[in-house]
């Protein structure tokens, strides 16, 4: 019978003796700023290992994950902020209480039915939160008038806020912040996950798109100004536009049920597995890619294409395609993608929970 918790009391015995005062310097002088990266690098090595179907390593990396979660609880612990044992309890606490047709006899439905509950739940828990006064009000709210996004307000606007506070309206800088909708999506989340984090959140109170059609004509829109705020040379334009861009395509790959970090972190893979083929065959010809010259790279990156799909390496994925176009473009050089495990978080930020 496999001993589970013998063997995370094991795991945190060890990381006590690591972060004791005859243990290693190292993990003594880390906390968990420092370890932030590392949290990101692991999860996406998990991703990896289940992409690739790699069970023998994805045991590795969710031990490396077990380490990376236990450690930081207990630096909390050290510094009496929190305990590793008041960490177990809320997450075991929050599952039971939010489980109820599980553990509480209510009634069974579809899994559509329990994230409806699971919802349900979660906002009584917010407003129970709110009326005991830690229910933290992150600023802005959203709707057309506010920017965020959607059918009236377009783009991305001042409505950003979630858990950072959105910046302020001068002729609200007196009033009280108010508890929104958008609360509770960490500041600390790279912009991509926020922006997907952001949006499930504002759809589920009713401020989405109808589908994906609209989507794909406020990006048409979007294109165009940002061709505009590109006439103008305004670097704070571009930039405003090209975020708009890339907003409303994280709006069109909810929509589309498609979780854009896995999108992207999968067209990362395929960027780098055809640069590192188109370099390995530049190389066969004793040449390199500062030498080869653009036409010579895409004439083998199409190459190195055909030779996927005949092999059937390449899935129908989409994704960019033209080695001589955007992020595709086979100047790259030594900045071919260096992989997915340093894209960013996400991962299991996608789920409805």
């Amino acid at each position: 019978m496999p001993d589970a918790a013998g063997a995370f009391a094991r795991l945190l015995t060890i990381i006590q003796r690591l972060r004791g005062p005859d243990g290693c310097p190292w993990d003594r002088e880390q906390n968990p700023r420092t370890l932030r990266a590392a949290l990101i690098e692991e999860a996406w090595e998990c991703v990896s290992a289940i992409d690739n179907a790699d069970d023998p390593n994805l045991e590795e990396e969710l031990g490396d994950l077990y380490l990376l979660v236990t450690m930081m609880a207990w630096m909390k612990e050290q510094e009496g902020t929190f305990t590793v044992e008041a960490v177990l309890t809320r997450i075991a606490d929050k599952l039971v209480r939010r489980h109820p047709h599980v553990f509480a006899g209510a009634t069974r439905g579809d899994s559509e039915q329990v994230l409806i509950q699971w919802d349900a739940i979660k906002a009584q828990e917010k407003a129970e939160r709110a009326a005991g006064g830690g229910f933290g009000a992150a600023g802005g709210g959203f709707g057309a008038a506010g920017g965020g996004f959607g059918a009236a307000g377009g783009g991305f606007g001042a409505a950003a806020g979630g858990a950072e506070s959105a910046p302020a309206n001068p002729a609200h800088r007196d009033v009280p912040p108010h508890p929104s909708s958008l609360d509770g999506v960490p500041s600390s989340f790279p912009p991509l996950e926020k922006a997907a984090k952001l949006q499930k959140k504002a759809a589920k109170v009713g401020f989405d798109w109808p589908g994906p059609q609209p989507v794909w004509e406020k990006i048409d829109e979007e294109l165009l100004e940002l061709r505009a705020a590109v006439q103008t040379g305004a670097p704070a334009a571009i930039e405003e536009e090209l975020g708009d861009i890339l907003f409303s395509v994280v709006n069109l790959s909810r929509l589309l049920k498609v979780d854009p970090t896995l999108a992207l972190h999968r067209t990362n893979v395929k960027f780098e597995r055809r640069f590192r083929e188109v370099e390995r065959k530049l190389a066969a010809e004793d040449s390199r890619p500062a030498d080869a010259g653009l036409d010579r790279m895409d004439e083998l990156w199409n190459q190195v294409k055909a030779e996927e799909s005949f092999n059937g390496a390449e899935s129908a994925s989409g994704g960019a395609e033209s080695a001589s176009g955007g992020a595709e473009s086979a100047s790259g050089g030594a900045e071919s993608a260096s992989g997915g495990a340093e894209s960013a978080s996400g991962g299991a930020q996608s789920t409805s929970k």
